[in-house]
């Protein structure tokens, strides 16, 4: 059965939700780390999800500063910069914030260091398994949901009611009842709103890669040095 699938991360590890083509049936399920992600998803055409994958050696990504440019202020700032990749090697904060002072003259967050542990995950994974490297795209929720809207940012943030609610109503245009559905689940699968609709918008961009109708920012998407693509995909 033909699938597509979109992934993002939720405390508990990957929220994955997945659609059977040509039947439309949708489902969700839980995965603690990267690779059981894609050994379970590894069959899906495509699987679309938010996390940067092509890596800098030092200084930010040309796709981060054009989707800040693209979503405005207000949305703009949803955008992290992704890591470098010297960083990836180190296993502490200290560590990481050791090597990125020398290289850039700047130091990492807690946050940020949390979000290495899993770009590291997906980067292990890509790696020891190059054949995922055509069906795995990198995606980010506020970007799909710019071209979702029609070609405007989300006039609310998405940790408000409204922000949620105009969210999950886009969505609903596409999906129907399963974006209440997998809302109503969320409480058994410990994941949050925010989590669920962000995964359905992966899931709308996987579509749109597996229909050749997406969009890549930049346009031109430059290679890291593994040969991984730096571009967000909506």
């Amino acid at each position: 059965m033909t699938s597509i699938c979109g992934v993002d991360g939720c405390s508990w590890g990957w929220l994955a939700v997945s659609k059977e083509l040509p039947s439309g049936r949708i489902s969700w399920s839980l995965h603690p780390d990267s690779d059981r992600v894609f050994s379970e998803k590894g069959t899906s055409q495509v699987i679309a999800i938010h996390i940067p994958i092509g890596l800098p050696e030092r200084g930010p990504r040309l796709c981060d500063l054009e989707a800040r440019r693209l979503l405005g202020a207000a949305r703009g700032t949803s955008i992290f910069p992704a890591p470098i990749r010297p960083t990836l090697s180190a296993s502490t904060l200290d560590e990481a914030s050791e090597i990125r002072f020398k290289i850039e003259g700047k130091r990492i967050s807690p946050p940020a260091f949390r979000v290495l542990a899993r770009v590291r995950q997906v980067d292990a994974s890509l790696r020891g398994w190059p054949p995922l490297r055509e069906r795995v795209r990198e995606i980010h929720p506020e970007v799909s949901f710019f071209f979702l809207a029609g070609g405007r940012p989300m006039r609310d943030g998405k940790k408000t009611e409204a922000g949620r609610t105009e969210r999950q109503r886009l969505l609903e245009a596409t999906f129907g009842h399963f974006v209440s559905d997998a809302l109503a689940a969320r409480y058994y699968m410990e994941t949050t709103m925010d989590d669920v609709l962000d995964a359905f918008a992966a899931l709308w961009t996987a579509e749109r890669i597996h229909n050749h109708r997406s969009v890549t920012i930049p346009a031109a998407p430059p290679a890291d040095g593994l040969g991984l693509p730096m571009e967000i995909v909506a």
